[in-house]
């Protein structure tokens, strides 16, 4: 049976950490994590995943990262593996970037940092149940 994974992507290792935690702590060992401090390291990680034939099930991604922004990163992801789920998770989108994740990229959802663990959690668990139905 394939593994299903959450990949996180922050360019704040204490917020990637947090964020990388917090999932584990509320969703367990049902799922794998993997993190990745930047787009291009995220799209190296997706690539070998998808390449052993697991199934990535979520990727949560902040949008202010150097070299490509969250909405780039997870436009390029929705067009070569549709079925992966989006969040972004962020500070500082500006409404453009936003609007063009959702359109392009398929976005859950936006959350703003500091996120609600709760609302974090809810999307996160609604998108889940969502895919094993």
């Amino acid at each position: 049976m394939a593994k299903k994974y959450i990949v996180c992507v922050d360019d704040e290792k204490i917020v990637l950490d947090s964020l990388k935690a917090q999932l584990k702590q509320k969703f367990g060992v049902g799922y794998s994590y993997e993190a990745a401090e930047c787009a291009d390291e995220a799209i190296e990680i997706i690539e070998e995943i998808m390449e052993d034939n697991e199934d990535i099930l979520l990727i949560v991604s902040d949008w202010l990262m150097p070299g490509m922004k969250g909405d780039e990163f997870l436009i390029s992801v929705h067009k070569k593996y549709p079925r992966i789920k989006m969040i972004m998770l962020t500070g500082q989108a500006d409404e453009i970037a936003v609007k063009r994740a959702y359109e392009q990229a398929a976005l859950l959802k936006c959350i703003h940092k500091p996120w609600s663990a709760e609302d974090l959690y809810e999307t996160i668990k609604s998108s889940l149940d969502h895919i094993s139905d």
